[in-house]
């Protein structure tokens, strides 16, 4: 067997005892589970969403308005308006189909988690604005389940 088909068969055993499934889940980054201030920056939409709220009479900034909304029920976290202010930041962008939140330490802007939510594609009108606030819910929950869904 030459050396490159025997690295092979090794490294194939070696894989193969790996188990499949963790023992425990990995840990959620510290600064989510403890942070209190958090900024909401709105990083935007791309192209093919910017079509879509403009279709649905939206305005560009809709996914930053109903996330601050949404965060600022939940009561998790005091919203500031600087990123100084903040422990936590939650950048915001609408794009393809869907609205991704990626959450960065504001001390170090080293990204600790990412969250996304899909959006049904339709095409009336009532129902984009249903499946638009189902995503935002869906994304929030996502959120209450990473920080702790217990308000301040």
């Amino acid at each position: 067997m030459t050396n490159w088909r025997l690295g092979i068969a090794i490294l194939g055993v070696a894989l193969a005892s790996v188990p499949l499934h963790a023992a425990e889940p990995a840990p959620v980054p510290t600064q989510i589970l403890t942070a209190k201030k958090a900024f909401i920056s709105n990083v935007g939409v791309d192209g093919a969403s910017w079509t879509l709220l403009d279709w649905a009479g939206d305005a560009i900034d809709e996914p930053y308005n109903r996330l601050y909304a949404a965060m600022k029920s939940w009561g998790r976290f005091d919203l500031v308006g600087a990123p100084s202010d903040a422990e936590l930041v939650f950048e915001v962008r609408l794009i393809g189909g869907g609205v991704e939140l990626t959450i960065l330490d504001a001390r170090t802007h080293f990204t600790l988690w990412a969250l996304a939510e899909p959006m049904k594609p339709t095409a009336k009108k009532a129902t984009w604005n249903k499946n638009f606030d189902q995503a935002l819910a869906d994304l929030v929950n996502d959120m209450k389940g990473l920080a702790g869904g217990a308000s301040k």
